[in-house]
């Protein structure tokens, strides 16, 4: 009893201004208004007293009385949350931070508003009140948060999130059934395709559902078909209906000034027969009227075998205001389709195929299990029942393919070809795309590919531990004829896994042979083939092909313990004459003089390089290299990361390195995590910023060195000594030690930091060095 009065004692007013603020704050549906106008004194003392829902109204109230809600908010994250987010030093608003982690949780039945009279207010929806701060979700398993979405009660909260959200992601998902991925549809149409959804990410996905995950991708690209499976609650789309409506009267007004200037023509000469072929193209221009979107169909289009459709025939957009005007299919009407059915031949079938708000199959499977269907075979029965051949007619394949030849995208009927989607209407696409942890098969990545052909959306592309293998190439000729479109606005590529199916240096040159526009590339792989005879021979193609100028500003490289041939490189290095950001991972040097090679290469090449890093590269017996980078007066950021730099070095290498960046006034960002500094090591660093230095060093990073509290507070000491020998003024301003032996001396560890942080912004964390193996017993 003594222990819950206490408690008790502990929350109870303990003022008559904390009593008052209590009642207010039970009151403050009837008194909000009277709250926000008082002075700033008082309101300081009322807002940690209020729920979440009036402490986020109370916003611009405490902004014009001075005041900052920041405290309160990372005080309701420590005491609700209870855990430490990642990358907290770079969270500027914590008021987002915990509104957003606040829907989420609520979303997933995590988090229990009941638990804490701070997130109860019955005059508040905690999801509709949360959803405006929330620019990124993420729906996971089976799909719960997607249903609840979708749900009639949370309209509101999905239109609020269709303003709001710009990253989604998917997160260990599961096989579901047809009703959970109808709620999946209607969600992604809202918040991509009427919304402003620019990312979408997938992650740990080890045995993927194919009608998902295609699902997933077809409608991030902007594609979805018309009919039924859009239907909100038992009616269309709104937004649909609306866009509809609008082009149907623009397309109607566009036909009645086209019959009456051909009503004008033929009056004129009504006398003249007119031949097969005027014919044709008569008919030809009616039915561009009718079917007017110019998301051209190449397999509509083409009359005979003899004209070849290629990726850039089709033409999509990518804002909301014109996609819809882009891509409506209105229907040729019944009359007008039987009178032209002699004349048409085979474009009639193709008509038949393109009856957008006609087509009623309620299956999913319908658009999704055709988008990379083979011609005569694929994932559909080969047994031909009126569904299936109604859904053939979704898509097919056309020749022209780029994959053409590729191992990774044969198919037995023929090359891999376009996406046609022929029923499907083209939205809003993302602009980003990542997948992580999610095997694709021979199937999926010509699906892939073929939406990526015509993605003029995308800028970002990540491809990470997706089993890819030979598979690279189909992925690689969808990105080469989304290049040629004269809207493509595709940036970044970034492909990472754990074989590598060929040499990493003749990958990076398909690419950028194949994408020259490319701005950052990132080549990633662990290991190589298993087998590796396996492994094919160089490509000719691409080895002998001269690789064109490209745009490239940042390339990354890890090896899978391949050797650095500077001649493989030079040829990227040629073309690359805007290249600023180099980073070799994991390579090997296969003589002495290769590194120096490296060096005269990158001084010849690349004249606007400003940032170049080397991690996991043996650099102990390249002591003369090193220093000619540390001194390179173009070069404002290097990273030696793990390179062993002191395995074999003397004192005088150090003395030399310290001269050297010294004497450097360009360089801003010295990185030297894992290179076994150790304390006296460290300490001596510290006579970078001496008096007589004209160093600009910004930033040091001596993360993973085995660094000890009292090596931390001696190089504390020191430079406390240059900064006041300078007069208080120093270039330095942040310091990272991650992974270092702090927790041995905990006290003289804090008193170190404390100091530091008097001098410069300390990025550290908690780390238990008692994990450590005994790696570093030399420095000890």
């Amino acid at each position: 009893r003594s222990v819950a009065g206490a408690v008790m004692a502990a929350e109870r007013p303990r003022s008559l201004f904390a009593l008052s603020a209590a009642a207010v704050s039970r009151s403050m549906a009837s008194l909000e208004r009277d709250v926000w106008a008082l002075p700033g004194q008082l309101l300081r003392g009322l807002l940690p007293l209020l729920t979440v829902f009036h402490l986020e109204r109370a916003e611009d109230a405490a902004r014009r009385a001075g005041l900052s809600t920041q405290p309160i908010w990372r005080k309701l994250w420590d005491d609700v949350m209870k855990t430490r987010p990642p990358n907290s030093e770079s969270i500027t608003c914590w008021r987002k931070k915990f509104l957003e982690t606040f829907f989420s949780n609520v979303l997933h039945g995590v988090l229990d508003v009941s638990s804490d009279w701070r997130l109860n207010d019955r005059h508040f929806s905690p999801l509709l009140h949360s959803s405006p701060h929330v620019s990124q979700l993420t729906l996971c398993n089976m799909l719960q948060g997607a249903v609840e979405l979708t749900a009639e009660h949370n309209h509101k909260v999905l239109e609020n999130l269709a303003g709001s959200l710009r990253i989604l992601k998917f997160q260990h998902l599961l096989s579901c059934d047809q009703s959970i991925r109808r709620s999946l549809v209607l969600l992604l149409h809202r918040l991509i395709h009427h919304g402003s959804v620019s990312q979408v990410s997938m992650y740990s996905w080890p045995v993927p559902d194919t009608v998902l995950l295609v699902l997933i991708l077809t409608m991030s690209a902007g594609f979805w078909r018309s009919g039924n499976a859009l239907t909100c609650h038992g009616s269309p789309c709104g937004l649909c209906r609306e866009e509809d409506k609008a082009q149907s009267h623009k397309s109607a007004q566009e036909g009645a000034e086209r019959d009456c200037s051909a009503e004008q023509e033929g009056s004129s000469g009504k006398n003249q027969k007119t031949s097969p072929k005027e014919a044709d193209a008569r008919m030809d221009s009616v039915l561009s009227v009718s079917r007017s979107p110019p998301l051209r169909n190449p397999a509509c289009e083409e009359t005979s075998s003899e004209v070849p459709c290629g990726h850039t025939s089709i033409q999509g957009g990518s804002s909301p205001s014109s996609s819809s005007e882009q891509l409506s299919c209105h229907p040729i009407p019944q009359k007008t389709r039987r009178r032209l059915k002699p004349a048409l031949g085979r474009k009639r079938r193709c008509l038949r195929r393109s009856r957008g708000h006609y087509a009623d199959p309620e299956d999913l499977y319908d658009f999704i299990f055709t988008v990379a269907r083979e011609d005569n075979s694929g994932l559909l029965d080969k047994t031909r029942t009126p569904e299936a051949e109604n859904t053939e007619n979704w898509t097919s394949s056309s020749p022209g393919c780029p994959c053409t030849g590729h191992a990774g995208c044969k198919k037995r009927g023929g090359p891999a070809g376009i996406l046609p989607l022929k029923a499907a209407h083209r939205f809003r696409s993302v602009s980003t795309l990542e997948l992580f942890s999610i095997p694709l098969t021979a199937e999926t990545c010509r699906t892939l590919s073929n939406l990526l052909s015509t993605w003029v959306s995308l800028e970002n592309l990540v491809l990470s531990y997706n089993g890819l293998n030979a598979n690279i190439s189909c992925i690689l000729s969808g990105l080469r004829a989304l290049s040629r479109h004269p809207e493509c606005r595709f940036r970044t590529l970034r492909v990472s896994d754990m074989f590598s199916h060929m040499p990493c240096m003749e990958l990076v040159r398909c690419i950028l042979s194949a994408l020259p526009q490319l701005h950052t590339l990132s080549v990633s792989f662990d290991l190589k083939n298993q087998l590796e005879g396996s492994r094919p021979e160089a490509n000719p193609s691409c080895s002998e092909e001269e690789i064109p100028e490209s745009c490239l500003e940042v390339l990354e490289i890890r090896f899978p313990r391949e050797p650095l041939h500077t001649a493989f490189l030079l040829p990227v290095l040629k073309a690359s004459k805007s290249l600023q950001q180099l980073s070799l991972d994991s390579a090997t040097l296969p003589c002495p003089q290769e590194l120096g090679l490296l060096l005269q290469v990158l001084k010849e090449c690349t004249p606007n390089l400003r940032k170049l890093s080397f991690h996991d590269v043996n650099l102990a017996e390249h002591h003369k290299e090193v220093l000619l980078l540390l001194q390179d007066p173009g070069l404002q950021e290097i990273t030696f990361s793990f390179c062993r730099l002191f395995e074999s070095s003397t004192a005088e290498f150090l003395s030399e390195i310290i001269n050297t960046v010294k004497r450097n006034s360009s360089l801003k960002s010295l990185k030297l995590p894992g290179n076994r500094l150790g304390n006296h090591r460290l300490v001596a660093l510290a006579d970078i910023f001496s008096e007589d230095s004209s160093s600009s060093l910004c930033q040091l990073d001596v993360s993973s060195n085995c660094i000890k509290p009292d090596g931390l507070l001696e190089f504390t000491k020191k430079l406390e000594g240059h900064i006041q020998q300078r007069g208080g003024q120093l270039p330095f301003t942040q310091l990272r030690l991650f992974q270092n032996w702090l927790d041995q001396d905990a006290e003289t560890a804090q008193e170190a930091l404390r100091r530091l942080k008097a001098v410069c912004s300390v990025v550290n964390d908690a780390w238990d060095s008692s994990q450590a193996f005994a790696d570093y017993i030399s420095v000890m």
